[in-house]
């Protein structure tokens, strides 16, 4: 089971990372203040993991859960940027790209840091389940 949550936890980063790389570098899209501190959570895990993989290290979770966990409450609060209009006065993006911006918005609620939200909660669950397996 914990070389499923490994593999699970890194595939899905490296989705992650060529989604971001996709959406910047194919679509043009160019990332705000927040996604870049996102990317530089996520980017890491795709090396970390990997290794982890590879070498079946179960102790993984001790270094990735504390950037999965910051990295989801940071996507968190940047779609909250983006879809609660009250809560843009205390955005902290104030050059270049606005964070409440969106460059795509799918079925009316899947946004860029939505799809980020949604990676790093599966690396953290992943890493609980290997947390707990141990």
């Amino acid at each position: 089971m914990a070389s499923k949550s490994l593999l699970f936890a890194w595939v899905t980063s490296i989705i992650a990372m060529m989604g971001s790389l996709f959406f910047s570098e194919q679509m043009g899209f160019i990332p705000c203040t927040l996604c870049w501190y996102q990317r530089i959570l996520m980017y890491p895990l795709v090396f970390f993991l990997g290794m982890a993989f590879y070498r079946n290290d179960k102790e993984i979770y001790k270094y990735v859960l504390p950037m999965s966990v910051i990295g989801m409450l940071l996507s968190g609060y940047h779609y909250m940027l983006q879809k609660i209009p009250s809560i843009q006065e205390f955005s902290t993006c104030t050059n270049g790209v606005p964070c409440s911006g969106q460059y795509i918005n799918w079925l009316g609620f899947i946004t860029i840091p939505f799809l980020a939200f949604i990676g790093f909660t599966l690396i953290t669950m992943s890493m609980l389940i290997l947390w707990k397996r141990k």
